[in-house]
């Protein structure tokens, strides 16, 4: 089971509910080290200050904010801990609203939220409300830190707090629009439509997986093994210039079909 890595109270109304809060996601990457190419031998990084020129102990570290005009203001754990913030041990609820009325772009980090043994009739209270109503929280917790906007909704038997950026964190689309003059005709929207028809399904989280990451680790296994490096198979689909979107579409349809009707005989075989 994970560690906790926050705990506090989810405030809603007069309702207080005890509460653990824990990563909802852990990263499956490989982890490198920085080494000598020669020999392999790890590279060690000092810190050093620039004033003394002493070597500085990670206890002594400390984080510094400077201001323009020069002056340095050096913030000590505690004071993050003091935080003058209601937030620091409180998730509190400042909104409920559609979760449809919130840009997915928005969303960061989820994290599961467990109910203190205290907790557990106004955690089931609360789930169950926001299920019923179609709504999710929107609430303010400051969490590392870092007081965050996020909302808590409901996934299966859980409530999950997933952090938001701030408004002003967002940049502004509009550059990556194309140009207004760019148009497409009702043949082609037909044909991309009978496209998205073909390869639309039940999203199947199980049913994708990480190649690179598999690629990845098959590289550093022969790395390991003193093997030869097995050869990719290289895509050879260059790079082409479209001129009949509805020709290119109407291909790509047929594809579709013929890998589905591949994939249905290949799982009518397995049963």
């Amino acid at each position: 089971m994970p560690r906790s890595i926050w705990k506090g109270a989810i405030s809603f109304g007069l309702v207080t509910i005890p509460i653990k809060v824990y990563g909802a996601v852990e990263e499956k990457d490989l982890s490198f080290r920085q080494v000598h190419a020669k020999d392999g031998g790890r590279i060690r990084q000092k810190r050093v200050c620039e004033k003394c020129g002493e070597e500085v102990e990670f206890a002594d570290l400390a984080k510094g904010y400077e201001a323009a005009d020069g002056r340095m203001a050096i913030l000590e754990k505690s004071d993050f801990e003091n935080l003058p913030l209601a937030t620091t041990k409180a998730v509190e609820v400042v909104q409920f609203v559609d979760e449809g009325e919130i840009d997915p772009i928005a969303f960061d980090k989820p994290y599961y939220l467990e109910a203190e043994a205290t907790g557990q009739k106004p955690y089931v209270l609360l789930r169950n409300a926001l299920k019923e109503s179609g709504k999710v929280a929107v609430v303010k917790v400051a969490l590392r830190s870092r007081e965050a906007l996020a909302v808590v909704r409901v996934s299966g038997d859980v409530m999950v707090m997933q952090t938001m950026l701030w408004p002003d964190e967002v940049r502004d689309a509009s550059f990556a629009a194309p140009s207004a003059d760019v148009s497409v005709s009702k043949a082609e929207i037909g044909m991309a439509e009978m496209f998205i028809d073909q390869m639309s399904g039940t999203f199947a989280p199980d049913d994708f997986k990480d190649a690179y990451r598999e690629a990845l680790e098959t590289v550093v296994a022969s790395k390991l093994d003193g093997v030869e490096i097995p050869e990719s198979e290289q895509a050879t689909s260059g790079e082409t210039n479209v001129v009949d979107l509805v020709a290119a579409l109407r291909a790509s349809v047929e594809a579709a079909k013929a890998r589905r009707a591949d994939e249905e005989k290949k799982k009518s075989k397995a049963s």
